[in-house]
């Protein structure tokens, strides 16, 4: 009888808010192809799976094709690693009120294993196994995208609680009088100002309540993202400049308190924000060090993340394909 191969490759896929990447990774943690698809092109789940696979199937066929597939990882909002489901996501439209078993949709699809998590805990296991985190047995993954979401890892495992969903800090109230509205129905998260579309809404409201010359005035308000923000920050731009200031701030007071609680090697951070630079890490470890316990003070490192763009993510998704 004839021995079966291990299978050498799975799928990792990182589902974000605004784009969905697929990528082949091997044992070795490298990614040998990508593909894309917009997140939010697609009205219902149906429609994004099926989008999903024939995006998917092309890149399956460069590394010999699905029976080459061990299993597929995937990493999104609201997930739960437990059920396999993506529940009741602020920032996906096709699962803002309602439960979707996505894990076993691409499986019925591709005919292969499909598990899936938070995509902040797929940047975290990505970053642990491959990145900034290798070696550490405690730290907090922030990822600063359309949402701010996070990833918390104490003696080496994922907190996951009683029900999957442990670990959302992008929910934690920042600001308990006025507070913005976020996504997710409450008000004053910290999602709700450090986000990239936090940071266009810090923009907007400097822009609103001053009259100081600033290169963001030369924009139709509406439309100004945080790159905006950050290409005119990096000119000098002093508005640009506050709007970092004040982000980074709330980011440090607001680790100040996770610090209390599970006292970290490292704070890593992920997503465009970051891009900043010191603009944004700069307040961020200031405050930080201002408002943290005595006893955890000058303990943690503040790091960007090393891997690239969608790489920590897809290559923590590719994780749980291989441990399925």
């Amino acid at each position: 009888m004839e021995e079966q191969q291990p299978k050498p490759f799975v799928v990792g896929l990182d589902l974000g808010g605004t784009n969905s990447v697929f990528g082949i990774v091997n044992q070795r943690g490298e990614i040998l192809a990508t593909s894309s698809i917009k997140t939010q092109a697609y009205k219902n789940v149906d429609d994004f799976v099926k989008a999903g696979v024939e995006c998917l199937l092309p890149i399956i066929e460069e590394v010999g094709g699905i029976k080459q597939i061990k299993a597929m990882g995937i990493g999104a909002p609201n997930a739960n690693y437990y059920k396999g489901t993506v529940e009741y996501a602020p920032n996906l439209s096709w699962a803002h009120e309602t439960v979707v078993p996505l894990a076993q949709m691409f499986s019925d699809k591709l005919g292969i294993p499909v598990g899936i998590t938070n995509d902040a805990n797929a940047a975290a296991i990505g970053e642990m196994q491959y990145g900034a985190a290798r070696g550490m047995k405690n730290f907090v993954m922030l990822t600063l995208g359309t949402g701010v979401g996070s990833g918390i890892v104490i003696n080496g495992q994922l907190v996951y609680g009683c029900d999957g969903f442990a670990g959302e800090l992008g929910h934690v109230t920042m600001v308990r009088e006025n507070g913005r509205t976020c996504g997710c129905g409450r008000t004053g998260c910290l999602e709700a100002y450090c986000s990239a579309t936090g940071v266009a809404r810090t923009a907007r409201e400097y822009l609103t309540v001053s009259t100081e010359d600033s290169l963001l005035r030369k924009l139709d308000p509406e439309k100004i993202t945080s790159l905006d923000v950050s290409i005119a920050a990096s000119k000098g731009d002093a508005l640009a400049k506050r709007v970092y200031e004040f982000t980074g701030k709330m980011l440090g007071d607001a680790c100040a308190d996770f610090a209390a609680f599970c006292s970290p090697e490292a704070f890593i951070f992920f997503g465009g924000l970051t891009k900043a630079g010191d603009l944004i890490m700069k307040p961020i470890e200031e405050e930080y060090n201002k408002h943290v316990l005595n006893i955890f003070r000058g303990k943690a490192k503040f790091l960007v993340s090393t891997l690239d763009d969608a790489g920590a993510a897809v290559l923590g998704a590719s994780a749980i394909g291989w441990d399925l």
